[in-house]
């Protein structure tokens, strides 16, 4: 029923099935490893040991590859970060009233809610600053401890409503443009 040759034949074909399925195996196992060591690391020279390692060393050199790789790939890394970004950015982006919480502008000067203040005018140029600012930014103007004009009158023309008076003057001795003298970083 069975010769020799027949037994033979039989064996080399089924070897020669078992070998050509074990060796894509391992192909697919080498490129597998570098394309997964490839999207773990920007490091050239990573990649290629991972890969060598795991062609060397077949399925022992994968597990150990396994234990080794980094957690996440650098496309979820990249996107870990975005997400983290944009939390931040949600949370230092909206300014709040301090006196009652709630949402406000950063070009308010007053909180529509509590009447907290927010902001104070320069006294030279106008621009809107923040409460503690001794020194304008966009002009270069110490401000003094002047009275601040009333939010509620700003923009108004001193002569459009009748019966308000000016806002006082300055009192004597203050000097508007102050010198100021600025340094230069090489000097510091």
């Amino acid at each position: 029923m069975f010769t020799d040759q027949g037994i033979n034949q039989f064996l080399l074909y089924g070897t020669t099935a078992i070998g050509a399925i074990l060796a894509s195996l391992w192909l697919g196992i080498v490129l597998w490893t570098y394309r997964d060591a490839r999207a773990r690391s920007r490091d050239g020279l990573a990649t290629a040991a991972a890969t060598l390692m795991v062609a060397v060393l077949s399925v022992f050199g994968l597990v150990i590859y396994l234990m080794l790789r980094p957690r996440e790939t650098l496309a979820e890394a990249y996107e870990r970060s975005l997400e983290e970004e944009a939390l931040l950015q949600g949370i230092e982006d909206k300014p709040v009233c301090p006196g009652c919480g709630r949402p406000s502008n950063a070009l308010w000067q007053v909180c529509p809610h509590c009447h907290t203040r927010l902001k104070k005018q320069c006294i030279q140029c106008g621009q809107l600053l923040d409460l503690p600012w001794n020194l304008c930014p966009y002009c270069a103007t110490a401000q003094g401890n002047m009275p601040e004009p009333d939010p509620r009158q700003q923009g108004r023309a001193q002569g459009e409503r009748p019966g308000r008076r000016p806002p006082p003057p300055p009192p004597s001795g203050y000097d508007p443009s102050p010198r100021l003298e600025f340094v230069d970083e090489d000097e510091i």
